[in-house]
């Protein structure tokens, strides 16, 4: 048979050899599990009020109630996540924190030590919180189909690097935290009070 008969026909299927079939559909079955969980997550969050308890404390110099007050009425202002208030804070955080622990922590978390501290309680890290949420905004964007082949790589080059050079370092966000598994430690480190920040006359 000639080599144009065969392009008439078609390509030959591809074969996947029967060992490798029980991986892939191992993880598959995972995946949709995560879907499913992650389904599941959305539709608690959109269903249920969020309880004042997990609202996040108020950070200083920044007016929480009228940045709410704002929000509710002209729609929020911002997608990062120290802008918004208290209940569309709770809601962000909820799914920022699907992502740094499903996505981000099993892939980019590397060991903790001594020159890369790690808080398992990052979510009361105001800095912390804002590098993650904006990693993630990121994240979403160049993922997306739309950002093209290059998206990936410009969002490790670009955002990730970044990031985790300052997220881990040893006088980070995390300078008082969990420096080695085994001694597991949180503090949130004092920032300066605004009159200390005065210039010099």
């Amino acid at each position: 048979m000639s080599d144009t008969s065969k392009a008439a026909s078609g390509p030959e299927p591809f074969r996947v050899p029967d060992g490798d079939l029980d991986d892939l559909a191992s993880t598959l079955a995972k995946t949709m599990a995560e879907v499913r969980q992650h389904g599941v997550i959305l539709d608690r969050l959109g269903s249920e009020p969020v309880p004042a308890s997990t609202a996040p404390p108020p950070i200083d110099n920044v007016p929480t109630a009228e940045v709410a007050n704002s929000a509710q009425e002209d729609g929020p202002s911002s997608a990062f996540i120290l802008a918004l208030g208290s209940e569309a804070y709770a809601i962000e955080l909820a799914a920022l924190s699907d992502w740094v622990n499903y996505l981000f922590l099993p892939v980019y978390g590397r060991e903790i030590s001594t020159t890369r501290p790690w808080c398992a309680q990052w979510h009361e890290h105001p800095e912390a919180v804002a590098r993650l949420h904006a990693l993630w905004l990121a994240w979403q964007q160049l993922t997306d189909g739309e950002a093209g082949l290059s998206g990936p790589s410009t969002w490790h080059r670009d955002h990730l690097d970044q990031a985790l050079v300052h997220l881990r370092a040893p006088n980070g966000p995390f300078a008082a935290c969990t420096t080695s598994p085994t001694r597991p430690n949180h503090r949130v480190l004092a920032t300066p009070a605004p009159g200390q920040l005065g210039l010099a006359e």
